[in-house]
């Protein structure tokens, strides 16, 4: 019999006089196994679900007019989050907004860089009982898709129906299927004459105007309600177009203060069809930094992108704590297999003592001792790691199934990484045992004999 062949004998041998310790030892690598590799899959598997359940509360990135194209962007879009904007009082024309080709054009970069989801917005301000109102023309569909989060009683708007905030319908006492009587007047929506925040863009950033945005703002109103030292008696108007009450929305933020109207309808009242002030995206990018820094460099555009601070905090900040909870868990599991294997094996290297005394007297060498023991303590843990590794997958499928109704697929890189690592750590914790073993003295284990 050659010498490889007496070793693997010598080694299945001894696995199988003492089934006990064996399987004790395959026991404690297969538990830190499957509860690495189920600790590993669902922190890998988490940030891109917890990343798709956060885009269901709204947008992450926003994206306005500059004012490079000569308009007055800044004013309209004071309140998403650009500090230095504020309305200017001047008489330019109201902005364009962002055209249907440059929606197109950022959607189409925001998709190559992940999913996305959006929606655009066009904010006018407008009257309803002679009472400033900011109404927002846009796509139902689309704002429905992106905000899961909001609450609404009744229905989304349609041609002839508007959906109002719960704030308005407070005021106004408005119910669902009853009417409401808008009008527009463009003397309101003159560059610096806005008497409300841009509503959706507010509740994305959670910003404020700043004080000088305020002051004018105050302003324009004092001169629009005053001409030639008298009251404006255009105020008094309360004329206007009809709409049902479609809906009413509570989202307990900026959002209950504004009316939803189908673009179509937004059209038709102010008798202009032009861009949108705000694109909201919710995209899954995994670096929305660059993604903001590649829009915001195509200066041509004339648009600015932005994150959305609220949204994109939460996020990191969940991420990473479960990520640290992850490594904290692993230390302990990783602690607590070095110790079960090392046990295991101290156990078997001292039951096999007057063994190993004999082989040495017969001329084995410490090394030769070692490399039986090292090879041991790695089948231990192949095994262990082979079983741990499947049931830790299964755990783990289950897990996701059960909180994000979701499946995982199995990571293949991560397997084999756990299996050679349930491997390595039976060879380390056999270390001190075996490095005893072969410094046991043949002469006095055989005295004792």
């Amino acid at each position: 019999m050659t010498n490889t062949g007496m070793f693997f004998r010598m080694l299945f041998s001894a696995v199988f006089r003492r089934r006990s310790r064996a399987v004790m030892a395959v026991i404690a690598s297969m538990v830190g196994a499957a509860t690495l590799f189920c600790l590993a899959m669902i922190c890998i598997a988490v940030p891109q679900q917890m990343n798709q359940e956060m885009r269901a509360y709204g947008a992450n990135l926003i994206v306005t007019p500059t004012g490079d194209s000569g308009s007055d962007a800044e004013s309209d879009t004071s309140a998403s989050g650009d500090s230095g904007s504020s309305a200017d009082g001047s008489s330019a024309a109201k902005s364009t907004g962002i055209d249907a080709a440059m929606v197109k054009h950022t959607t189409e970069m925001v998709a190559a860089k992940g999913s996305q989801k959006h929606a655009t917005y066009r904010y006018e301000n407008v009257r309803v009982n002679a009472a400033p109102y900011v109404m927002a023309g846009v796509d139902a569909a689309q704002v429905r898709n992106l905000n899961h989060h909001w609450v609404v009683d009744g229905s989304w708007p349609t041609a002839g129906k508007v959906l109002v905030g719960r704030d308005v319908a407070d005021a106004m006492g408005l119910k669902v299927g009853g009417s409401i009587t808008i009008g527009y007047r463009a003397s309101d929506n003159a560059s610096g004459q806005k008497t409300s925040s841009t509503g959706s863009s507010v509740s994305s950033s959670q910003s404020a105007e700043s004080p000088e945005s305020d002051a004018a703002s105050q302003s324009s109103q004092s001169s629009q309600q005053m001409r030639d030292g008298r009251v404006n008696s255009d105020i008094m108007d309360t004329t206007g177009t009809e709409f049902r009450v479609a809906g009413i929305v509570d989202t307990g933020g900026s959002e209950d203060s504004i009316i939803y109207a189908a673009n179509a309808d937004v059209d038709k009242l102010t008798g202009v069809k032009r861009g949108v002030d705000v694109i909201e995206y919710s995209s899954g990018a995994s670096d929305l930094n660059a993604l903001v820094a590649s829009i915001n460099d195509m200066t041509s555009m004339h648009v600015k992108a932005q994150q959305v601070t609220k949204i994109t905090a939460s996020d990191t900040r969940i991420i990473t704590m479960l990520q640290t909870l992850f490594w904290i868990v692993s230390l302990v599991v990783l602690v607590l297999t070095l110790v079960g294997v090392g046990t295991t094996i101290s156990s078997i290297v001292s039951q096999r003592r007057n063994e190993i005394g004999l082989r040495k007297a017969l001329g084995a060498s410490s090394a030769a001792i070692g490399v039986e023991f090292y090879v041991e303590s790695a089948m231990y843990g192949l095994i262990g790691g082979l079983v741990g590794t499947a049931i830790g997958y299964g755990l783990a499928s289950w897990l996701c199934v059960a909180v994000f109704e979701r499946a995982i697929a199995f990571n293949w890189a991560l397997g084999v990484a756990s299996v050679a690592l349930a491997a390595l750590v039976a060879v380390v914790a056999s270390i001190p045992p075996v490095h005893r073993a072969t410094r046991i003295d043949p002469a006095i284990v055989l005295r004792e004999e």
